[in-house]
């Protein structure tokens, strides 16, 4: 079945920059398309649906998002396998967070079916940027910003969706080592911490800077009452692997709900390794740490899929952990990168075929 897009209105770029790439050499997040896809709510509607060629968008200096704050978004990945199909991984889950975080900051919900209509359309125009080499992939970038003028403290009436897509390679950021965070907080409850909203990530970056002084490349953050919890790592979800059991923080409104987490935890049961979802004490991971049995930290996401931890830091003490032929880190990468290119049979039917225009 085709896509349904006789309500979007396409302008293709006369040029493509798509000669100008070095697809071997990318940088994460800062090669951008052809073209892009926007829609904006005016008088309580979602209306101008459009792809056009990509390029700077035009908003008063006064516009919401400026002053108050009201962004959010969503981060995915699109494959093309050797037959030249393009797949997506878990996307319901994409729209169903988009405006589950849009509820969070007032921002009115967006159409499921326009959002695929969207997206897929702007993936067949720009089709040819998604490589089939091994690694690559297409970052898949949608967010909503709100655009109406005034700086009244209230939510605004006017809002803006984009997708933006960027081609991306293997996403490896080296051996992590990470700080446990017992000062600065990512989230509390009552807050937005489940949610994918620009100011999240803004609050990280200067505790994240001092760790980054530090040696540390990330921090795990803790829970903002005792900070005896642990909760985050950094842009991703954490797991902790004592002996053979796989552990890790239970969602709630200050921890996101990842896709690439519940991915992890429904292949961790089905191989049959016994999953704990529960709170984590910082002390608990610092002693086994200590005796032993703390075999593996990783983090899971969207852009790396998983990265392994090497060490971690907590009140003065660092503490490696062990290097394992066989790690569950290896595994879950392995499983998951294997279902989003094809390579494996996708049991849990987690891969979306994009429709052709």
């Amino acid at each position: 079945m085709g896509i349904n897009n006789q309500n979007i209105t396409i302008t293709k770029s006369t040029t493509t920059k798509i000669k100008e790439v070095d697809f071997s050499n990318l940088s994460f997040g800062e090669i951008f398309t052809d073209h892009m896809f926007e829609c904006d709510y005016v008088d309580g509607k979602w209306t101008n649906a459009q792809i056009r060629p990509y390029g700077p968008i035009s908003l008063d200096p006064s516009a919401k998002v400026f002053h108050y704050g009201q962004a959010i978004f969503e981060g995915m990945k699109a494959y093309k396998s050797l037959d030249n199909v393009v797949w997506l991984f878990r996307p319901e889950e994409n729209i169903n967070r988009l405006n589950k975080s849009a509820e969070r900051l007032a921002i009115p919900e967006f159409p499921k079916d326009l959002f695929f209509d969207g997206m897929e359309t702007l993936l067949n125009i720009d089709k040819e940027w998604i490589q089939t080499s091994e690694g690559s992939s297409m970052y898949i970038r949608p967010f909503v910003i709100a655009t109406e003028p005034g700086v009244s403290a209230s939510p605004a009436k006017k809002y803006k969706l984009m997708i933006i897509l960027s081609p991306a390679q293997s996403y490896y950021s080296g051996e992590v080592k990470v700080l446990f965070a017992d000062k600065y907080s990512r989230s509390a409850n009552g807050g937005v911490g489940f949610a994918k909203c620009a100011g999240n990530y803004a609050g990280q970056f200067y505790p994240t800077k001092l760790a980054n002084q530090a040696g540390y490349q990330q921090v795990v953050w803790t829970d903002a009452s005792t900070h005896e919890n642990l909760e985050e790592a950094g842009t991703m979800n954490v797991f902790f692997r004592i002996n053979d059991t796989l552990i890790t923080a239970p969602t709630s409104d200050r921890i996101l709900d990842g896709i690439t987490r519940k991915s992890v935890i429904a292949i961790a049961e089905k191989e049959g390794i016994n999953v704990e979802v529960r709170n984590v004490s910082v002390y608990e991971i610092e002693e086994a740490a200590k005796n032993g049995s703390l075999k593996e930290m990783f983090g899971a996401g969207t852009a790396a899929v998983i990265n392994p931890i090497v060490s971690f830091h907590f009140k003065g003490n660092d503490y490696d952990l062990p290097k394992l032929e066989n790690s569950f880190a290896a595994l879950f990468k392995k499983k998951i990168t294997d279902i989003q290119r094809g390579k494996a049979e996708d049991t849990f039917g987690w891969r979306y075929q994009v429709r052709t225009l």
